[in-house]
């Protein structure tokens, strides 16, 4: 459920009619959530609110996108909703794992909130397991995006000039039956949930992911957030894009570099 902050910025900030909801799957590397850091962080996006679940592991800490000491001290929980009307961009950011068995509830929570804030189409980061690609899915790039049914209309002959690949399906019977295909998606949490309920629900979702091997996944985020861009056009696209996203204050502790001093 979405609640508002009381300093939301705007006189509505629940308002989402017409915009693009941009989300991470909490998947291997945690690659989308990565990517969604470079994205509020580059845009300088502003919270307005957070998604109240009880499906999530709770847990709060300090402003992960602290630009000067006043604002390091802000407090930021589990699940957060910032906005950017100027490009009618929601994005919904999600710091801890799923509690056991809370899948299903949270998707069915969260596609509720989808259509009562009329959003016109959902996004969602993602990765899956590198080592658990098939023969087909080895070749060529390493990033993949998926379609519903009732976004495919809109954009899907965007993403056939762009030469994006979709993701395949695989053998749901390897060497038993490699006729019957199923989409299969390892490591990626509830990316494959989250796109089939869309599907029956009519909501236009897509799907971008990059296969990803748990370790330094900063590069990983990069590049998908790069994918992202090829389609969206967040940023300006130059030769070198990545040098235009804006690395957040955060991440200095990705790999144990001590605790900020306005913790204590």
């Amino acid at each position: 459920m979405f609640v508002p902050c009381e300093r939301g910025g705007d006189s509505d900030s629940s308002d989402f009619k017409g915009f693009t909801l941009l989300m991470p799957a909490v998947s291997v590397g945690n690659v989308g959530q990565l990517a969604i850091d470079l994205v509020i962080s580059t845009l300088g996006m502003t919270k307005v609110g957070y998604f109240y679940t009880d499906c999530l592991v709770p847990m709060v800490g300090n402003n992960p996108y602290a630009t000067a000491e006043e604002n390091s001290m802000e407090l930021s929980i589990n699940a957060e909703v910032y906005s950017l009307p100027s490009k009618q961009l929601v994005v919904l950011q999600i710091r801890s794992p799923f509690i056991k068995n809370k899948y299903r509830p949270f998707c069915q929570t969260l596609l509720s909130w989808v259509k009562s804030s009329k959003c016109a189409r959902v996004v969602v980061l993602s990765s899956s397991h590198a080592y658990q690609r098939d023969d087909e899915q080895l070749l060529g790039t390493p990033l993949r995006y998926l379609l519903t049914p009732d976004l495919e209309k809109a954009v899907g002959g965007l993403m056939q000039d762009l030469n994006w690949k979709e993701m395949e399906k695989v053998a749901a019977y390897p060497g038993i039956n490699d006729t019957e295909k199923v989409l299969h998606i390892p490591g990626g949490g509830i990316t494959k949930l989250l796109f089939t309920e869309s599907c029956s629900k009519g909501i236009p979702m897509a799907v971008l992911l990059k296969f990803c091997s748990e370790g330094d996944n900063i590069p990983d985020a990069f590049a998908l957030v790069n994918y992202l861009n090829e389609w969206l056009q967040l940023i300006k696209s130059e030769v070198n894009a990545s040098s235009q996203w804006k690395i957040p204050s955060s991440w200095r502790l990705l790999f144990g570099n001590g605790l900020p001093p306005a913790l204590f």
